[in-house]
Order: structure tokens, then C-alpha cells, then sequence
């Protein structure tokens, strides 16, 4: 039998799917790993898309998208994340998975190097991978509340440094930057002439701390790609529709590599996201009041059983701290609390080694269920 390609033997394994997929075979799991909301889709979402199929939308689209959609979402970024683009800058995509796919397709080549939180999503890590790129891991330290060192990430740029990929709000941790912040990671790609890849995924869930867009800053220039993705903000999950903003000047060479992958994202999905996009908002507001509610539940019991943990100010996770049992291999026990406490976790390794002795929560479903399954968590001695 033939080898396979040495580049896709180099991809880790996703040890959060790995939780999900050992507890979808069992009984009376609560499951907290993955990032699902479980709120329903408003029904004018659902309707449109429902329409969509009746009316037989169901023909190819443009590589980059129908052209209403391409538009709302380009007044949208100018209404809300502060900056002005042509919505020929604007792409629909499989998911904000596959727009930080083709970012990083985009701007790196076999061997170069992107520098990526740590810990941070495992996709970022994933993805580079995937294309033969190398991922450069940047410490986020609970010591300095999980904010970058600007010392200690300039100290990791090489010759061979070519991508800055910055997560705000923060998957896992729940970290917004500042303005202050965000700026400084700006001034640092500019001075090192790197491109920047923000994922922007949680923009409108945050609590009481303004969301900063990196594109909306000085000097963001044309080196900034936005990924973007509906699956958070309005429970699309499994629509799998999100958006990748490029600079300008890219739109021709967007649509001759979205016709290699998937021609274009599925049509009935779009118009469901445009009805999105459009649409009343106060369901979006309802599900940030909901999770808001759940976070204080959820810090409450942790709280009560002595456990510590980093509060969110943005997304919806919590980062806790299992250290004094997890024995140095939080990936083991968390497999094994799921099969002796029935409760599902993602091992905070499988988001970089600075994860290691935490895990990650998703407090987005039901607040019965996660308060009973984190009352289930070992309390400290």
C-alpha cells in the first residue's frame, strides 16, 4: 500500500473531539467539551433557509458567495466592528473553520513559521500543520492573566516568521484584549512585517468589555485577515457558514481557490444566513443574557467547592484549574472522570502545553445540567 502524505501524519489528533466522540457512546453524560449552544436557532433563520429548499435555491453560487449576503456583512463590519470594506473583500466560507483554513493558505508556505497562543484553539495549530507550515506556540501565562508578553512573543520571531494569528475573545480561556493590547500586537506585525490573521469567531459575546476588532485599528493597513463565522453568534453550528475578510486586491485569487475546495458554500445556508445577519438581533442579546447567567451559576459552584478558575470576559468557557488531581496528564483524567463521573471535558493539553492541569467547560447549554456536572469536579484537599 502506498504512503500517505508525511505532511498529514504530522497533524495532531483533536483531543477535544476525542472526549466528545468516547461520551457520544454513553449513557447520562454531561457534556461540557465541545462548543455547542444549545439555545434554538430563531425561527425567521430557520424559515428562510427552509424557504431556500422549497423555492429549489439550490444551484451553485459565486465561489465568494451570493452577492446579498457579501454586502450585509460588509455593512455589518462597518456598523459594528468599526471598519470599512468593499464586499468584494468579503467571502462566504464552510464554517470559520475553513476561512482560518484559507487564511493561513493564503499567507504561508511549507516551512514558514506562524506564531500562535498558547494555549489557543486546536485548529490553529492544526491547520498549520495541514499545509506544511510550523506553528510557533506563544505563552499565555494564568501569572499575567493570560495576556501576550510582547517581549517574550517578539523574542520567538525568525526569519522564517511570516503569520501573527491573534484570538480574541478567546477560545479556550475567554480572554478580550484590550484596545491597548491589541494595538501593541498590531505595531509588533508591523514592525516585523508579518500578515495577521484575527479570529474573531466570539465578537458579540462579550460581558461588560468592549470587543476591538483588529482591522478598526491604526495602522492595520492591508495586512490584516478577518475570520469571522455565524455558528456561535446565532446556534448555526451545523449550517457551517462563516466568512474570511481579505485585504483588497485578493478577491480573484479567493474564488480560484475556494473553486478547488468546495465551489461554493451550500445555498440554502446562505439564505438562512442573510435572514441571520439582517434579522432582528434580540436573540443574539437573549443568548449573551442567558450565558451571562450561566457564568454566575457556574463560577458560584466552583467557588462553593474551592476551585480555581479564570473568569471569562468574553466567549463562552471556562478555564479551570484541575492541577491537584490531574497528576501532571490532564488528557488521562479527563477521560477518566468522564467515565466515572459521567461528565465530558475538554483536557486543557489539547489546546497547547501551557494547558496542561486545566480543562475547558462550555457553559452554553442548560444550567441545570452544568451545575450538576460541575459539583461533580474533585475539590482540592
Amino acid at each position: 500500500m502506498p504512503q500517505i502524505s508525511p505532511v498529514v501524519q504530522t497533524v495532531p489528533a483533536s483531543g477535544i473531539r476525542r472526549i466528545f466522540e468516547l461520551a457520544a457512546g454513553m449513557d447520562d453524560v454531561v457534556q461540557l467539551s465541545v462548543g455547542e449552544p444549545e439555545l434554538p436557532v430563531a425561527r425567521p433563520i430557520l424559515e428562510a433557509g427552509a424557504q431556500a429548499w422549497q423555492q429549489d435555491l439550490t444551484r451553485y453560487t459565486p465561489n465568494s458567495g451570493i452577492s446579498a449576503l457579501r454586502s450585509a456583512l460588509a455593512s455589518k463590519l462597518l456598523r459594528d466592528n468599526g471598519y470599512r470594506v468593499d464586499a468584494d473583500q468579503v467571502h462566504v466560507t464552510a464554517g470559520g473553520a475553513q476561512a482560518l483554513h484559507t487564511a493561513l493558505t493564503f499567507t504561508l508556505s511549507p516551512g514558514d513559521e506562524v506564531l500562535v497562543p498558547d494555549p489557543g484553539y486546536t485548529t490553529f495549530t492544526m491547520a498549520s500543520r495541514l499545509i506544511g507550515a510550523v506553528p510557533v506556540p506563544y505563552p499565555l501565562d494564568a501569572a499575567q492573566g493570560f495576556a501576550p508578553d510582547l517581549a517574550v512573543l517578539e523574542s520567538l520571531i525568525t526569519p522564517r516568521t511570516r503569520v501573527l494569528l491573534v484570538n480574541s475573545p478567546s477560545n479556550p480561556l475567554g480572554v478580550v484584549f484590550s484596545r491597548r493590547t491589541a494595538q501593541m500586537l498590531l505595531d509588533l506585525a508591523v514592525r516585523h512585517d508579518l500578515w495577521v490573521i484575527s479570529d474573531e469567531v466570539y465578537e458579540y459575546l462579550t460581558f461588560d468589555t468592549p470587543f476591538i476588532s483588529l482591522s478598526s485599528l491604526e495602522n492595520a493597513g492591508d495586512r490584516v485577515f478577518g475570520v469571522y463565522s455565524l455558528s456561535k453568534t446565532y446556534a448555526l453550528t451545523g449550517a457551517r457558514v462563516g466568512y474570511l475578510v481579505t485585504p483588497p486586491g485578493l478577491s480573484e485569487r479567493f474564488r480560484a481557490v475556494q473553486e478547488s475546495i468546495v465551489s461554493c458554500v451550500n445555498t440554502p445556508a446562505q439564505y438562512a444566513a442573510l435572514a441571520a445577519v439582517t434579522g432582528d438581533q434580540q436573540d443574539v442579546a437573549r443568548a449573551r443574557e442567558h450565558y451571562r447567567a450561566n457564568l454566575e451559576v457556574a463560577c458560584s459552584v466552583l467557588e462553593a467547592r474551592g476551585l480555581r478558575y479564570q473568569r471569562p470576559a468574553g466567549a463562552f468557557y471556562l478555564w479551570i484549574d484541575v492541577s491537584h488531581v490531574s497528576e501532571g496528564d490532564v488528557s488521562t483524567w479527563a477521560e477518566k472522570f468522564l467515565l466515572s463521573e459521567r461528565v465530558a471535558v475538554a483536557p486543557g493539553s489539547a489546546f497547547g502545553t501551557q494547558g496542561e492541569g486545566w480543562v475547558r467547560i462550555c457553559f452554553a447549554g442548560d444550567t441545570e445540567p452544568l451545575a450538576t456536572g460541575l459539583g461533580r469536579f474533585p475539590a482540592p484537599a
